[in-house]
């Protein structure tokens, strides 16, 4: 049954909300191939507005694009390399690699490592008549200061100056010396001022949500004092 834009967003949610609750309970990352895979291709067909494959394993590929092209999806979390088969590569015209990348602060997300026609695949990777084998690069780091971005909301909370910038990161600063801790900071700023750690789902917010409603917690509190 093909899946409307909005079912496979909806079903893209889901995954990754199930993907969270596991690795709250302690599941390795490594023991959920098939809920990364399952969220790689719900992503690969949301981004070119296409259907997952109508068999799961679908012989070479697993998502066919509004294009239609049939592209194979690979998602890692840790993995150094990936790898396609030659014996079914024929059968794809696009290939993706994409990592779900686990962050406390901005909580999980989907990376693009790679996106390209199989001929350019082939030309690039296709050295080996056994795997055709793509190795991953380690995460980047910003190549921009946070003192490039504006400030889009501030909060005092004793000795502590909690900053969020307009790409969503929190800062917290004590005595204007920026704390690297900052997740714990929150959680003893939460704690004395009542705000909950967790979310409508009960698992822990990531640090740009709990950053977030402390700010505004506490910016609704000042304003008040101030009347």
């Amino acid at each position: 049954m093909a899946l409307s834009q909005t079912q496979i967003i909806q079903s893209l949610a889901e995954s990754l909300r199930w993907f969270e609750k596991e690795l709250e309970l302690g599941v390795a990352p490594a023991k959920l191939n098939h809920l990364t895979g399952r969220i790689g291709e719900l992503y690969s067909a949301m981004i070119t507005r296409g259907q997952m494959a109508l068999q799961t394993n679908q012989r070479g590929y697993d998502v066919i694009s509004a294009e239609n092209e049939r592209i194979s999806v690979k998602t890692v979390t840790t993995s150094a390399h990936v790898s396609f088969k030659p014996r079914t590569f024929g059968q794809v015209d696009r290939g993706m690699v994409l990592r779900l990348n686990i962050d406390d602060e901005i909580g999980d997300s989907v990376e693009m490592l790679l996106d390209c026609l199989a001929g350019d695949f082939l030309e690039r990777y296709g050295n080996n008549d056994e795997k055709f084998s793509f190795s991953i690069s380690p995460k980047k780091q910003p190549r921009e200061t946070l003192e490039n971005l504006q400030i889009s909301g501030e909060a005092k909370w004793r000795d502590y100056d909690i900053q969020q910038f307009e790409n969503g990161t929190i800062r917290v600063l004590i005595s204007n010396t920026v704390q690297q801790t900052a997740m714990q900071h929150l959680r003893d700023i939460a704690s004395e001022a009542g705000v909950s750690i967790l979310n409508s789902n009960s698992q822990p917010k990531n640090m740009r949500q709990l950053g977030a409603e402390i700010i505004q917690v506490l910016q609704v509190r000042t304003e008040k004092f101030e009347l």
